[in-house]
């Protein structure tokens, strides 16, 4: 995890693409029953699912993917040695077998994991899906031309921080062993627990070594998935996949596979992509999107609407929006005046400048609160629902600045309803009241991400935002918080540049632990602990509001993606 840059980048831009008005929170589903939704009738096998997209699936290379879970799209193409579980809310937080016969086996220390791959595994042309395909993806991932994915495999195996790929290295990672066509055998150089969790991403797909052709390969990538690709047009702006004839129900237990095609069309504006999707005339009446939810204004038109009220699913996903300290920048190196922030924060306003509370969850941890991620309630700071105005001047005289203190708060001028403006000023109106007069510096949003992310240039009080890689507190803790991720020539996130022994020693201890209920009580605690140090300020949670067509059926959204998972639809 010492690389979770691309994780930011891909979270902040959307995760999976998921963010308008962006986020993570508790239960599911709440607008709909998801098997019973967009008909009554029972889902068959049969017609096309339309697919409308802001944002086009560009990369469409295993290697370059950065999707957890399989992603959406691409899990309709790629199936991994594990995958998340396809139900709705806490249900869909669990990781489950893909092309393997279980979840994994590990060694006694979780430092040697191993997998059986199912029998009668087929790719797109007939051919076997054998160990050393999945070998091969995972090895070409590690190539500098097919950058892009998650950084863990280069952390965790033995000799992945060294290896450059098979292009460069014929011998292969010898860390991963094949000592047949079904076992895979993983060599890690610390124990981890989560192992399982990171078996989801696309660079576990299983590549044909003799179809490989570099850059080219996501043109027409080798399908192991229930769908192959017949058409990819201007760099996944538009996509079109058919049905793998090979695919087999019989080995994949995750995926329904109901239409017959899938044509995904991205490039397009959110706005028009609600309004076709709230009309559902034509093609339109069988489409879903996987990245465009409602803004404000747009849900409020569509709450006064009961049948088009009936057609929004409703989703959570791993992710907080907060206030961040460096605590090497005056005065934030007081922990009383960090603490006199926290107690000043208006989160009502907060969440109204969000979007109000459809699209946004009060949040007074850092974990989402998700069971999965081992959710502990906790709050050091108690300021209710409208700030605690009277207890931050009490900090601020007791830290001696009697007389308040005038602070600078960084964010970005990209409206995404997070890190922007909006939340900005509610943020500034709110620490008014305690004294704390807040002078706002808006930058545009690759400006904003350089300066939060440079330790040189880290500002002392600014808005941040992170999201869970799968739904465990490990990927969510330790980024912001072991002292060993502190990147000195490179992308930082830990933001309060925390190196405390107990902490980084707790992580090591709960990355062992294979466990994963037991793992996540631990991660909860330890949010607990570091809690108390007030490095951050939990402001929300946001939430899911996404439209879909009236002829779409079987609506699943799970607590891992938080929005609908296609793998499932039916339109007839």
């Amino acid at each position: 995890m010492r690389q979770p840059s691309v994780i930011a980048r891909r979270v902040a831009a959307a995760s999976v693409t998921l963010v308008v008005a962006a986020g993570a929170a508790a239960c599911g589903p709440k607008d709909n029953d998801a098997k019973g939704a967009g008909g009554d009738s029972k889902p068959q096998k049969g017609g096309t699912l339309t697919v409308l997209n802001a944002s086009p699936q560009e990369d469409f290379d295993p290697a370059r993917l950065y999707t957890s879970g399989g992603g959406n799209v691409p899990s309709l193409v790629f199936r991994t040695l594990t995958t998340r579980n396809r139900e709705s809310g806490a249900a869909g937080a669990k990781v489950v077998p893909d092309l393997a016969t279980d979840t994994g086996r590990p060694s006694e220390n979780a430092t040697v994991w191993t997998y059986t791959l199912k029998k009668g595994l087929k790719y797109e042309d007939g051919t076997s899906i054998t160990s050393a395909d999945i070998k091969y993806g995972i090895e070409r991932s590690f190539a500098a031309e097919l950058s892009g994915g998650a950084p863990y495999l280069r952390d965790w195996l033995i000799g992945g921080a060294d290896y450059q790929g098979p292009y460069k290295d014929k011998k292969g990672l010898a860390s991963i062993e094949t000592p047949d066509d079904l076992t895979l055998v993983f060599h890690l150089n610390k124990p981890e627990g989560e192992f399982p969790y990171l078996a989801t991403q696309t660079q576990f797909t299983p590549v044909p070594k003799a179809k490989d052709n570099g850059t080219k390969y996501e043109e027409h990538p080798v399908s192991s998935g229930p769908y192959k690709v017949v058409k990819n047009e201007n760099d996944g702006e538009r996509i079109t996949l058919e049905r793998n004839p090979y695919w087999s129900a019989a080995t994949d237990a995750e995926r329904k596979a109901y239409p017959d095609k899938i044509d995904v069309r991205s490039g397009l504006d959110s706005s028009v992509i609600n309004q076709r999707l709230s009309a559902s005339q034509g093609a339109d009446a069988a489409a879903v999107t996987t990245d465009t939810n409602l803004g404000p204004a747009e849900l409020a038109k569509v709450t006064g609407d009961k049948a088009l009220a009936a057609r929004v699913g409703t989703g959570h996903f791993g992710y907080t929006n907060y206030i961040a300290f460096n605590p090497k920048v005056k005065p934030f190196d007081d922990p009383k005046v960090r603490q006199a922030i926290a107690y000043a924060v208006d989160r009502s306003s907060v969440i109204n400048a969000a979007g109000g509370s459809s699209l946004a969850e009060a949040a007074t941890t850092y974990l989402p609160n998700q069971k999965s991620f081992g959710y502990t309630p906790y709050d050091h700071f108690p300021a209710g629902a409208s700030g605690n105005p009277a207890k931050a001047k009490e900090l601020l005289k007791e830290a001696g600045h009697p007389n308040g203190i005038t602070v600078t708060l960084t964010h970005s001028n990209d409206k995404n309803f997070e890190t922007s403006p909006e939340i900005a000023t509610a943020l500034q109106d709110a620490l008014k009241k305690a004294g704390i007069t807040v002078k706002l510096q808006g930058l545009e949003d690759n400006d904003y991400r350089d300066k939060i992310h440079g330790v040189k240039t880290e500002p002392g009080f600014f808005l941040a935002h992170w999201g869970a890689d799968w739904p465990s507190g490990g990927p969510f803790l330790a980024p912001i918080f072991d002292g060993r991720q502190i990147v000195k020539d490179g992308a930082n996130f830990n933001t309060g540049f925390l190196d405390d022994k107990s902490v980084n020693d707790e992580i090591d201890a709960i990355n062992k632990l294979t466990n994963l209920d037991e793992a996540a009580k631990r991660w909860g605690a330890l949010d607990k602990k570091i809690g108390e140090q007030a490095l951050t300020v939990p402001l929300f949670h946001p939430v899911y509001k996404r439209l879909y067509g009236s002829a779409v059926k079987n609506i699943v959204i799970s607590d891992w993606t938080g929005v609908l998972d296609i793998s499932q639809v039916a339109v007839k």
